[in-house]
């Protein structure tokens, strides 16, 4: 009897503890959102064949899905619908950022983070206005247009933004953002001293060089980035995008889809050491939608060979249908299922950072 009455003494004790620890593996503080534009599986086992098979970054994932990509008007979807998925957890037809086929205007989760608090910011390898970074900010009927788009970017009071983009962002623009309050710098090392936000660097034209002429800008301007946004109490979402592993599946090109998506990967540990240091941190990896149709056969069909080498073949210049691969790693990664769609895991991130509308 002694043993009951125990047992029931030490019972609310019990739960009590696995409230407090299931309260504290949901709260989820800071985000860092990798986009790989155009990383299919098969971008992802060129990496890891080429690297002979080593871990990568990709392999410390807690969690791992498939996800599909379509868009609200075509099954083979392009950056801007995609973005604006990833970013609002809404369909839209293709060439459209953040505005629905009903024409209502959506708030992107970096809109919704900012409004609450949270620092917020975007590095990309593509200018500031290309689809993906621009779908976390602006509402326009077609991604072409970019002196709109421009104004948006310019209101959008993100507190981190560095990329490409100066073909639209001329020196008038610059002067506006800096009596708003921005730092301006046009490259990495001038930025590199700065420890306030808001900061806007800007690196080129339109995109920035391929990944073996620009270095380790990605892996760089992502830990200043983090470096800044961590100052935040209230925490902070930040999107990175490896924006040209799309354009080397557009070119069909084998050896600059792997020095991009190797500077990816690189970009990609930056964020999980991060989060292993900072608890409350959540690191999702995902692509917008495959690019190049990429496939490896055998390069030769006797299999009895030690060897048979490998091919890679791109069967189109465009985007495919096929799913894509999302990694979780850090806090909350546990609370995304094995298949979604790339809508269901906008909301189920949002609804991790408490950003519900």
């Amino acid at each position: 009897m002694k043993q009951i009455y125990l047992l029931l003494a030490l019972l609310p004790m019990v739960m009590g503890g696995c409230t407090t620890q299931e309260a504290a593996q949901e709260e989820v503080q800071r985000v860092i959102y990798l986009i790989g534009d155009g990383m299919g599986l098969a971008q992802v086992s060129m990496l890891e064949i080429e690297g002979g098979y080593a871990p990568t970054a990709f392999d410390r994932a807690e969690r791992v899905a498939l996800v599909t990509t379509r868009s609200a008007n075509n099954r083979v979807t392009d950056s801007a619908a995609a973005g604006t998925a990833l970013a609002t957890g809404t369909k839209v037809n293709n060439s459209v950022l953040g505005v629905t086929p009903d024409s209502v205007e959506l708030t992107s989760m970096m809109e919704l983070a900012r409004d609450r608090g949270r620092a917020t910011g975007l590095v990309v390898t593509c200018y500031l206005q290309h689809a993906t970074p621009a779908a976390f900010y602006a509402n326009v009927p077609n991604r072409g247009m970019n002196e709109q788009i421009t104004e948006q970017l310019m209101a959008c009071n993100f507190d981190v933004l560095i990329g490409g983009g100066m073909r639209w962002l001329d020196s008038l623009h610059c002067c506006q953002m800096v009596e708003r309050g921005y730092q301006v710098a046009y490259n990495l090392e001038e930025a590199m001293p700065i420890n306030s936000t808001p900061l806007l660097v800007l690196l080129a034209d339109k995109h920035l060089p391929h990944a073996p002429e620009r270095g380790d800008y990605l892996p760089q301007a992502t830990q200043k980035a983090l470096d800044l946004l961590a100052a935040n109490p209230e925490g902070f979402l930040l999107m990175v995008e490896g924006s040209q592993i799309d354009s080397a599946g557009h070119a069909k090109d084998a050896a600059y889809l792997l020095a991009e998506m190797r500077d990816f990967e690189r970009t990609v540990a930056i964020a999980m050491d991060f989060a292993d240091t900072h608890p409350g941190t959540l690191v999702v990896v995902t692509a917008d939608h495959e690019t190049g149709g990429l496939s490896m056969p055998s390069g030769k069909s006797d299999f009895t060979l030690s060897e048979s080498g490998i091919d890679y073949r791109f069967g189109t210049g465009s985007h495919s249908a096929i799913r894509v691969p999302a990694y979780f790693y850090g806090a909350g990664a546990d609370r995304f299922p094995a298949m979604m769609d790339n809508t269901e895991l906008a909301k189920r991130l949002m609804e991790v950072m408490g950003l519900q509308q």
